[in-house]
C-alpha cells in the first residue's frame, strides 16, 4: 500500500500528502523557471508577474514598495526588478490619479497573453481534475491549500508573518 492509500488518514497518509504537495510545488517552480528563461525574464520577474495579476483581480493598488514586500525584496532588488519588466514591456508605471506622489505598477496585456499560453493548458488540466470534486471536496482542498501556504509562509526562517485574515 502507498503511503497515499492508508484509509485511516493516518501519519502515513499525511506525510504522502505533504510530498504529493511538496511534488507540485517542484514542479510548479520548473515551469515557472521555464516560463522565465523563455521569455527572457530572471525567476524572480515571474514571482512579480504573479503578485502583480492577483493584485489586479484584487483590487489592490501595486507600488514598487508593495511588490518589494510581497517579494521580500529589498528597494535596489525591486527597483531592478521592475526596470527588468519595464523593458521587456510586461509591466507599466502610471501616476496614481488620487495621489501623484505615489506609482502605480500593472501587467500589461502582452504579458497575460504570454502567461496564458505557456501556463493556460495546466490550468486548463487543473480546472478539468477541480470539475470532477464536488463543493464538499472542493471546500476541503481549499481548506488544505490555505492552511498549507500559511503554515509554510510563517515557518522559522521564512521571514514572513502570516496574512492577515
Amino acid at each position: 500500500m502507498g503511503t497515499t492509500d492508508v484509509p485511516d488518514g493516518g501519519p502515513e497518509a499525511r506525510t504522502g500528502l505533504i510530498h504529493l504537495l511538496r511534488k507540485v510545488s517542484v514542479e510548479f517552480g520548473l515551469r515557472q523557471a521555464e516560463f522565465a528563461a523563455h521569455n527572457g525574464m530572471h525567476p524572480t520577474d515571474v514571482r512579480a508577474l504573479i503578485c502583480l495579476l492577483d493584485a489586479g483581480r484584487a483590487g489592490t493598488d501595486a507600488t514598487a514598495g508593495w511588490l518589494g514586500a510581497q517579494l521580500g525584496l529589498h528597494s535596489a532588488g525591486t527597483t531592478a526588478v521592475v526596470d527588468r519588466l519595464v523593458r521587456l514591456g510586461h509591466v507599466t508605471r502610471t501616476r496614481d490619479p488620487r495621489d501623484g506622489r505615489r506609482v502605480l505598477l500593472a501587467v500589461e496585456e502582452r504579458a497575460e497573453e504570454l502567461g496564458q499560453a505557456f501556463f493556460g493548458p495546466f490550468i486548463g488540466a487543473t480546472d478539468a481534475v477541480l470539475r470532477e470534486l464536488d463543493s464538499r471536496e472542493t471546500d476541503a482542498v481549499r481548506r488544505f491549500l490555505t492552511a498549507a501556504h500559511e503554515a509554510v509562509r510563517a515557518a522559522p526562517g521564512s521571514g514572513r508573518a502570516p496574512e492577515p485574515p
